[in-house]
């Protein structure tokens, strides 16, 4: 079982392609040579759909770093603190989530309990 409900994946699908599909992609892919810094040292957009790192990072640490942006962690991606309430938040989270294999999800959710249980989502 899932931390998300089926409703804030749906709301998620139509916020992520507002606010994210533009630079980490329609489905979530990313950007092919995310791990490559560009010309200003920046990391590309990663994927997001289970192949990349964002499932090794707990959900609190997810919520954060779309809060307060990617550039605190090498990245290039902008805060959205002022754009999205944090039920929006965790309605992208939930959309990105679902596109994670069980297994992974599986893997993410034990290593969010160690690391102090941040699946205080907010349900709708």
């Amino acid at each position: 079982m899932r931390w998300y409900t089926p409703r804030q994946v749906e709301d998620g699908a139509a916020l992520y392609a507002q606010h994210c599909a533009s630079c980490h992609k329609a489905n979530a892919e990313g950007t092919p040579d995310w791990k490559t810094r560009d010309a200003n040292g920046k990391l590309p957009p990663p994927p997001l759909n289970g192949t990349a790192h964002a499932w090794h990072h707990p959900l609190d640490v997810l919520r954060t770093v779309v809060r307060r942006g990617g550039v605190p962690v090498g990245g290039s991606m902008p805060a959205f603190d002022d754009k999205l309430a944090p039920r929006e938040i965790d309605a992208i989270l939930a959309w990105v989530q679902s596109h994670w294999s069980d297994k992974i999800y599986a893997i993410w959710h034990e290593r969010d309990l160690a690391a102090g249980g941040g699946l205080q989502a907010i349900r709708q």
